[in-house]
């Protein structure tokens, strides 16, 4: 069955799209990368896109979620902003892949050395920086309730922020949560480490998951 097509996105399950990221990143890290065949993918997507994951991540230029996750052209929705937030344009842009585009994965990744996440904690103002700043501002009290060695790369206001994002989607978006609920979708919070390539996948929610039934009965 050919990748990019509507029979494979429609008949791949959320667990299996998680995998093809696991399993992408497995290969970055090692350097055993595919020889992805830029004028085959630009053949096969020029009629239609069917990303089967969206990754809401940060704009640092060294997270390049299509490297990251050894993904090619049509693989991937990437949604890019300061910090991984989330707001009403970024929620609109989740709805469009997972209720029409029939994404099977949806992922916030969150990376350390993370330049917003620092100036949050600075308490920086500056233009319309501040407003940004305001949305990871949360992290900060909650990662002081976090153990210091409770996740694999340490900065537990990174890993708080991408936690409180996850929330976020599934508070704010009817779309998302019906999805997520029903099974048609898996959430997954991420970090990445930007000293070794290495992704953490450290919450990997599936709608009977305990802590992901507790998330949706708050809204």
């Amino acid at each position: 069955m050919r990748k990019h097509s509507k029979e494979y996105l429609e008949n791949l399950t959320p667990e299996k799209a998680f995998e093809l990221l696991v399993e992408g990143n497995r290969r970055f890290v090692q350097n055993l990368t595919k020889d992805h065949d830029h004028l085959e993918m630009i053949n096969e997507t020029r009629e239609g896109q069917f990303p089967f994951g969206v990754v809401l991540s940060c704009m640092d230029s060294r997270t390049s979620v299509e490297l990251i996750f050894d993904q090619g052209l049509g693989d991937l929705f990437s949604i890019r902003v300061a910090g991984n937030i989330v707001n009403d344009s970024i929620l609109g842009s989740l709805e469009y892949a997972v209720k029409y585009v029939g994404s099977k994965v949806l992922v916030v990744l969150g990376h350390t050395a993370c330049g917003a996440v620092k100036s949050a904690q600075a308490d920086v103002k500056d233009g319309h920086i501040t407003g940004l700043l305001s949305a990871i501002k949360p992290a900060i009290s909650k990662a002081m309730l976090k153990r210091k060695d409770e996740h694999c790369f340490g900065d537990n206001v990174a890993y708080a922020n991408v936690e409180n994002s996850m929330e976020e989607i599934l508070h704010r978006s009817d779309i998302i949560k019906e999805y997520f609920m029903a099974g048609k979708i898996g959430i997954v919070g991420a970090m990445y480490n930007v000293e070794t390539g290495e992704v953490d996948f450290f919450k990997t929610l599936i709608h009977q998951n305990a802590y992901a039934e507790k998330l949706v009965a708050v809204h």
